[in-house]
């Protein structure tokens, strides 16, 4: 049986998902705040002799928290390019980037995932 081809996929068509295993919440101020916990032997290390919290609270600007907020499963890198311009119209010559960059950042470092 002959190998089919895979198509490339469409980056904008791409919907991406928070990664549950990711605990966050919506400050009293509105903006996210995320938790990512510190492990491995540097980590742990840094832990016991310089006191470094086990849990990182990372927490994101207005771009970020408009665009976390934004990752619900169904909405496509589209969509929220689309949303993020709509939030921000000054910057919209420089979103479709900062949006693109974002989600490569998030995504590798397991903060979110493809649906």
């Amino acid at each position: 049986m002959p190998k089919t081809k895979k198509l490339p996929v469409n980056y904008m068509d791409i919907v991406f998902m928070r990664n549950e295993n990711r605990p966050w919440r919506q400050k009293g101020d509105g903006f996210v705040e995320v938790d990512m916990e510190n492990t491995g032997f540097f980590n742990t290390v840094a832990q016991k002799f310089f006191h470094r919290p086990r849990i990182s609270h990372i927490a994101l600007d207005k771009y970020g928290t408009t665009l976390w907020l934004a990752l619900d499963g169904k909405a496509s890198v589209s969509d929220i390019l689309k949303k993020m311009t709509e939030a921000f119209p000054a910057e919209s010559d420089k979103m479709l980037n900062r949006v693109v960059q974002f989600l490569a950042t998030l995504e590798r470092t397991g903060f979110i995932k493809r649906s």
